[in-house]
């Protein structure tokens, strides 16, 4: 991999981390949540929390699944108005989003079975209240 690629990567994961993070405090100051609330929730420190929204800390994909149930918000919530997520001008003019397939499969893949089992269970009420509407 060229040093440029891996800059690039580096940035990309800085830039989402950052994203990430005000995602995070703002849908906590909705819900008029304090850091060490949250922090308790999800068994970390407030600190820790604090380092998430500042965005110097990455989050990982079992404290994001956390967080999502937590603070009640799809997972997709953190990452979908993330523009490295875009796969081009065209989609982004129909409002559709690339979702970061290779994210979602390492989240699955470190869910225990008791989660997947929740997870599959979401998807399946999540797709019969989309196709009562359609």
């Amino acid at each position: 991999m060229s040093f440029y690629k891996k800059l690039r990567g580096v940035l990309m994961e800085d830039n989402f981390n950052k994203h990430l993070g005000n995602k995070l405090k703002l849908r906590r100051l909705a819900l008029g949540l304090t850091q060490t609330k949250v922090a308790k929730a999800i068994n970390v420190t407030f600190q820790q929390i604090q380092k998430y929204e500042k965005g110097t800390n990455g989050v990982s994909s079992i404290r994001l699944l956390q967080l999502s149930n937590f603070l009640k918000v799809p997972i997709n919530y953190f990452f979908e108005d993330f523009s490295e997520y875009l796969v081009n001008l065209e989609k982004s003019q129909e409002g559709h989003m690339n979702v970061n397939y290779n994210f979602l499969v390492k989240l699955y893949s470190e869910l225990n079975a008791d989660q997947k089992l929740k997870f599959n269970k979401s998807l399946q009420v999540a797709s019969n209240n989309i196709s009562k509407v359609g």
